[in-house]
């Protein structure tokens, strides 16, 4: 008698309208899992890309070049003396460093090759200067100064730099979120020709469920929950891959990139993301996730009222 009153007193589970397991929940997981995947790497490289600029940009707005050029009938030693006194009486500079004749000698290394006699070539002087964030020397003043007191001597602030390097990344941003808005597009059209197909298959299931009194809100709900786990399923498939792969990009740093290594992490910051671009991902994940499930609500919505 217990047996026979747990057996049918016991309360029966709850039959999702669309089965879980199937070819198309899988093939859709598989889609969903491709387009997070590309749509995590393009995020990942646009947060990159905006880290390195203001890095960039930061750096470049803590220092500023004067080139000292050697003229005829001057004294290039006396004249690069001459301007470190008058840029650091400037007000906001906070070091100036001249670089001797074997340092510039140095940076011409890469093109004209190491164990040369700089002798008899017009070498130029660059003096580094450490200039305060946010309160910078007046630069028309000292540009002014250094032309009247040292005709051989240019200031170069680097604001064409920096304007430069901002258009660059805000293309970069640009394009990336276009691409973005691409995938998610791409995602959402997916979804829903997976909505319908499966609609029409379990057309019979949603025919008794209209008989039987069951409102349109319950049947989208019960596709877009099971949607949302597809989503979600999907979503951290590709999401983690992504996470993987700038992962490994930051472990092995430049040395991916061959010769010019070192170069292409300084520029980049070796394509690490740090814990805000992986915070970025895991949204993302979300977001296809929620794109994925609202998707499939609204069309079985709509395809209901137009049925009905």
């Amino acid at each position: 008698w217990g047996d026979l009153v747990a057996r049918f007193g016991r309360r029966p589970r709850e039959t999702p309208i669309v089965p879980r397991a199937s070819i198309a929940a899988g093939a859709l997981v598989a889609v969903v899992a491709i387009m997070t995947f590309l749509a995590a790497l393009t995020a990942g490289a646009v947060v990159t890309v905006i880290g390195a600029a203001a890095e960039w940009q930061s750096d470049v707005a803590r220092e500023v070049t004067v080139q000292v050029r050697p003229m005829a009938g001057r004294d290039l030693d006396a004249d690069v003396a001459r301007t470190v006194e008058i840029v650091r009486t400037a007000p906001g500079v906070t070091a100036v460093q001249p670089q001797d004749k074997a340092e510039s000698a140095k940076l011409l290394e890469p093109w004209l090759g190491s164990g040369l006699s700089l002798d008899s070539l017009p070498v130029p002087r660059l003096i580094v200067v450490a200039v305060t964030p946010g309160r910078p020397p007046d630069y028309a003043a000292l540009k002014a100064r250094l032309a009247a007191e040292v005709p051989g001597a240019t200031l170069d602030d680097h604001r064409a730099f920096a304007r430069r390097l901002r258009a660059m990344a805000d293309t970069a941003v640009g394009i990336g979120l276009a691409v973005l808005a691409l995938v998610m597009a791409a995602t959402v059209l997916s979804v829903a020709f997976a909505t319908r197909g499966a609609m029409a298959t379990n057309r019979p299931t949603v025919e008794v469920l209209h008989f039987i009194g069951a409102k349109d809100a319950y049947v989208a709900g019960q596709f877009m929950r099971h949607f949302l786990f597809l989503g979600l399923h999907g979503g951290a498939i590709g999401g983690g891959a992504a996470a993987l792969v700038f992962l490994l990009l930051g472990f092995v740093g430049g040395r991916l990139f061959g010769l010019g290594g070192a170069d292409v992490a300084a520029l980049f910051g070796g394509a690490a993301l740090g814990p805000g671009g992986y915070l970025v991902l895991v949204g993302l994940v979300a977001v296809v996730a929620l794109v994925t499930a609202l998707t499939a609500r609204r069309v079985v919505t709509v395809t209901l009222r137009q049925v009905g």
